[in-house]
């Protein structure tokens, strides 16, 4: 892709086929020259690997390093000193369907060209060898300031470490045979040199080494006891104190050459491999990540925005399931199998004794999740499926070994079909388990070798459903249970593995008979990690792929894309909480969008010219509770759901007049009242208080298409006075104050106007279910408030005509809002 505007645009310039592109080089002096190393399909050969060479700024390649359909490009560099002089990197890598580690073969090497990528020289003497050394993955360095200089870390099974050569790669010697500092190089290869330095060496393993003496020895300049994976290291070269350094929990930089660095929790990079949310209220959402660990976060904070006070670790490995306790939000499940309690910290491993011998295999992602029906019942599976009733102080096995017996090396493998990494016996593991939401004997198991099984016997028998077309090493990712039929259920398979990314969704509406592939408006391309239905409404489907979310309206039959205003990224999982969409993430961290009730409301054909969806439940929180100074604009801080009521309404065309919105109370009062003709209060700054802070005005719009819209909850606030910001603010977010006489909980309606016809529908507001106000304590606050609102009213208006004295109408006014603001904040019991 190429962006001629910072990034804030793209173009697809080619090379798609490639899938894995782990370089691209522009020449400083000619940004129209660049070289791109593509590594190709990571589980199947293919032609568009190599070094490919660009000399119109992209709009067209020439392949100019190939060796064959098994090996590609992993790096390519510039001399500094002269363009013309470039060095690459070939590496023979493949993988295997069942991970068991890279396959590799001869045609590995380093490569240098002297005139611009035109013709190639294999530069290895002195490196190790494939056939003696069992060569696999090189990274190489030029040191800017003496360009003979070079530096490559390189595996291999013998001879292993960073080597060096002073002669542009004629020569080469081992500098460094520590495995420390080059490490394994399926995951890490990155070597950089000082700008004006050559001695200064920096290397990326599981920690980041530096050494000034050319590699003879290393010191860790940054990383953690369990390993922080550090793959890219880039340096300033107009001032090399600037080192920016990318791990696997995001990217970090240091001003002053490694003695303190910036913080990657200042990014939303967390990479999840399952999400999950828990009973509380509000709700928090979990998941196991890489590299940091478990996490545990609120759907909404307290403090008007969701923060690290809001984040919590819950004992989980990185990769694994997170299952709350139903009936206890405090006591979490998770990983293989551990015991997290909120209240002391404290975790307990408690999963079978026997699933760790031998007999049993195990992943790093293995099922943790509790019976849809009865709360008491855990399960996990490994190579077969496990329950226990007492929380782990005990388990009892309810299916034999699930995965397939037998099988053959999958043709993708080609060429190394006969090698020893491939003749290993692998078995597969139950990956994904969805117990029925209406049967309790009923439990669907999915495995990574391609097999799908289902009891209606709560395990005493297990029968082999698996769909005819589904092949070995066919990964099943997620089974999703129907909420309304027993005998239907749908499976999301991943065959990224098989060197296939299509997407594959399969359903069966009789228990695993027959299956349907349901992937129509999904792209070629488009691989499915994960697809569940809506427990509410029938037929609402969503699904997640590497790149994006769909849903489905017609229980799968078609579909159409969900992305909105999400990166292009990877959804491994996603749940629907309630209203909400919750997705997870492999990247971007955990996303939620608020409030389904439009898709759950959609039908087939289309929306008539004006259409106001049934707004979902509303419930009364206050919004913001902190009483002070906030929290500075540069914390890192995630959205919270809108604060009120929201109200959802379709346009087909432009309407005449304006549009207005009305909330009315169960008499038929008119609480609040909008109007497209509205103007906005605009953004400006506000003496002490920076622009920055205040929310943009909520206006309702006329034009075509679906529209949102949030009603606070309130009244209207005071007339006859501007208000002002208060002092607990939230970026970007701050509206002035005092707001408007809280509504109380009951039943409302909404009411749309569009050139004339009205639609209404009725919506209801409850109190937050945390707060033990009574009911009539709730209508005395009302009263009273309605009654200052209204005196403020009087007094703000007086104050406008100035019939009498501003100080003392100024006083007066001061003293009713204290008590007005008092009297707001009394619900808390």
């Amino acid at each position: 892709y190429k962006s001629v505007d910072a990034g804030k645009t793209w173009t697809h310039l080619g090379l798609r086929d490639g899938q894995q592109i782990p370089q691209i080089v522009v020449d400083p002096k000619d940004p129209n020259r660049l070289f791109v190393a593509v590594l190709g399909h990571p589980y199947g050969p293919n032609e568009e690997r190599g070094i490919y060479r660009s000399t119109d700024g992209a709009k067209s390649f020439q392949k100019v390093l190939y060796k064959d359909e098994n090996t590609g490009g992993i790096d390519v560099v510039f001399d500094p000193g002269n363009a013309n002089i470039v060095y690459a990197v070939l590496w023979e890598a493949r993988q295997g369907p069942w991970e068991n580690g890279a396959f590799q073969g001869p045609n590995s090497g380093v490569f240098k060209s002297i005139d611009g990528g035109t013709t190639w020289k294999l530069i290895t003497k002195g490196l190790p060898t494939f056939a003696g050394d069992g060569l696999g993955r090189i990274g190489i360095t030029v040191a800017p300031s003496e360009p003979k200089r070079l530096f490559a870390t390189v595996d291999a099974t013998r001879k292993a470490g960073l080597y060096r050569s002073d002669d542009g790669g004629e020569n080469w010697y081992l500098a460094n045979g520590d495995p420390r500092y080059t490490s394994r190089g399926s995951d890490f290869a990155e070597v950089k040199v000082h700008p004006k330095d050559a001695d200064i060496v920096f290397t990326g393993s599981i920690v980041a080494w530096r050494s000034t003496d050319g590699g003879k020895s290393f010191t860790a300049f940054r990383g953690a006891p369990g390993g922080d994976d550090y793959h890219r290291i880039w340096i300033d070269p107009t001032n090399p104190d600037i080192i920016l350094l990318a791990a696997d929990q995001g990217a970090i930089i240091t001003v002053n050459g490694g003695r303190t660095f910036s913080s990657w929790y200042n990014q939303p990079t967390a990479q999840f491999y399952h999400v999950v949310t828990d009973n509380a209220f509000p709700y928090r959402v979990c998941g196991g990540q890489q590299e940091s660990g478990s996490a545990c976060v609120s759907s909404r904070g307290p403090y008007g925005q969701i923060t690290f006070r809001d984040w919590t670790p819950v004992g989980v490995e990185e990769y694994g399931y997170v299952a709350p306790d139903p009936l206890n939000p405090d006591i979490v499940y998770g990983g293989r199998v551990s015991r997290f309690d909120r209240r002391t910290g404290q975790v307990q491993q408690v999963g079978p004794v026997a699933a760790r011998t031998p007999d049993y295999r195990v992943v790093r992602t293995q099922p943790v999740l509790f019976s849809t029906i009865d709360p008491r019942t855990l399960y996990f599976a490994s190579n077969v499926v496990w329950k226990t009733l007492n929380g782990g102080s005990s388990w009892t096995q309810i299916s034999p070994d699930l995965a397939r017996k037998t099988w053959s090396v999958p043709p993708t493998v080609g060429k190394y079909t006969g090698t020893d990494a491939a003749r290993v016996t692998q078995r597969g593991v139950v990956y994904t388990l969805a117990p029925s939401y209406l049967d309790i004997n009923r439990i669907w198991a999915g495995t990574d070798d391609g097999l799908i099984h289902v009891t209606i016997d709560g395990g005493r028998s297990w029968s082999d459903v698996t769909p005819p077309d589904l092949k070995p090493w066919a990964k099943v990712s997620i089974i999703d249970a129907s909420h309304f039929h027993a005998g239907t259920a749908y499976a999301a398979v991943n065959t990224i593995r098989l060197d296939d990314l299509r997407p594959h969704i399969y359903r069966t509406r009789d228990g695993g008979k027959t299956w349907t592939h349901i992937t129509n408006g999904i792209p070629e391309g488009a691989t499915i990690n994960t697809v569940k239905e809506d427990p509410v409404r029938a037929g609402l489907l969503f699904a997640g792929s590497e790149t994006q979310v769909y849903f489905s309206i017609d229980d799968g039959d078609h579909w159409q894309s969900l992305r909105q205003n999400m990166p292009a990224i990877s959804i491994r999982d996603l749940v629907i909480k309630d209203d909400d969409l919750v997705l997870g993430t492999h990247g971007r961290g955990f996303w939620i969008l608020d409030d389904i009730t439009p898709l759950r409301q959609m039908a087939a054909k289309a929306p008539d010219e004006v259409h106001l969806f049934t707004p979902q439940r509303a419930t009364r929180v206050r919004w913001n509770l902190n009483t002070d100074t906030p929290l500075p604009q540069e914390e890192p801080a995630g959205e919270n759901p809108p604060d009120g009521a929201i109200l959802n309404y379709y346009l087909k065309s432009k309407p005449a007049g304006p549009v207005t919105l009305e909330i009315l109370d169960g008499s038929g009062a008119v609480v609040r009242s909008y109007s497209t003709a509205d103007a906005a209060e605009p953004i400006r700054d506000e003496g002490n208080v920076p622009a920055y802070w205040i929310r943009p005005a909520q206006i309702l719009s006329a034009e075509p298409g679906m529209h949102r819209f949030v009603w606070d909850l309130h009244y209207a606030k005071p007339q006859g006075m501007q208000g002002a910001f208060p002092i607990a603010a939230v970026f970007r977010n701050t509206v002035r104050s005092p707001h408007g006489v809280w509504a109380l909980p009951g039943t409302y309606s909404v009411r749309l106007t569009v050139d004339g016809k009205s639609v209404s529908r009725p919506f209801r507001l409850r109190m937050d279910p945390r707060v033990n106000t009574p009911g009539v304590a709730l209508q005395h606050q009302f009263a009273l408030s309605t009654q200052l609102s209204a005196a403020m009213d009087v007094v703000g208006r007086k104050r406008v005509t100035g019939d009498r004295d501003e100080a003392e109408l100024a006083r007066l006014h001061g003293e009713l809002l204290a008590i007005y603001n008092l009297v707001q904040a009394s619900d808390v019991a």
